[in-house]
């Protein structure tokens, strides 16, 4: 095998989803390769609809603290809504099994029972806090872009997350975040022609951390291929 398709490989699987991150700072520098890297992710007819805000030090402190207050806040679910479906409505196999395997394999990992709202709440609310993370990263999308360009927008997506990963560099990709869109816009100044993605944490995995323990598994090749000679 070509050494380069054996490094990129590696790239790609140890790529993982952080949650818990240590506070060394990531240089503004390395952050704007790693988007400039992924920039040269494809899109329909070169349209590149990703735009991205970069959130660190006191600003990242201030929308983390406005975030937890708004998930913690009891009217949450009268007063913040998602702008899009990013889960199914109705869940039905295989799906439901594999989000309720990574939620039952965190949680058992972390000593939280089922039941214990309080502790998946905490749990939960480390979105909010970054993980921790020096970085916050946000994703929005134009809104007269139609659902090709979200196709694209997830490439880019990955390609942060693997350039991130090609400089020693750890993510957490968020949809969590899609919820409190309104809080994230007023602490952004994102205009109204823009719409929330996602959000995404950013810096070096903390690998004492007992949470970053977690491996979630994959479906083999042969479970999601058809090969048709």
């Amino acid at each position: 095998m070509n050494p380069c398709a054996t490094d990129i490989d590696a790239v790609l699987k140890s790529r993982r989803s952080i949650r818990a991150f240590l506070p060394t700072p990531v240089p503004r520098a390395e952050i704007e390769a790693i988007l400039e890297a992924a920039s040269r992710a494809p899109s329909g007819t070169n349209t590149q609809p990703w735009k991205v805000y970069v959130v660190t030090g006191e600003s990242l402190a201030r929308l983390s603290q406005a975030l937890v207050a708004a998930y913690d806040d009891p009217r949450r679910d009268s007063l913040y809504q998602e702008e899009y479906a990013y889960y199914p409505r109705q869940w039905v196999s295989p799906y439901i099994d594999r989000r309720r395997k990574i939620g039952w394999d965190l949680y058992g990992l972390l000593g939280i029972g089922k039941g214990d709202k309080q502790k998946m709440h905490a749990q939960h609310a480390q979105n909010y806090r970054f993980f921790g993370a020096p970085v916050g990263l946000f994703f929005t999308i134009d809104r007269i872009l139609e659902r090709g360009s979200w196709l694209d927008y997830g490439m880019f997506l990955e390609a942060v997350m693997i350039a991130a990963r090609g400089r020693g560099l750890d993510t957490c990709p968020q949809a969590a975040f899609t919820p409190f869109h309104r809080v994230i816009e007023q602490h952004l100044a994102l205009p109204e022609s823009e719409q929330l993605v996602c959000g995404m944490s950013l810096g070096r995995a903390d690998e004492h951390a007992l949470v970053n323990q977690l491996r979630t598994t994959r479906e083999p090749v042969g479970g999601f291929t058809t090969f048709l000679d």
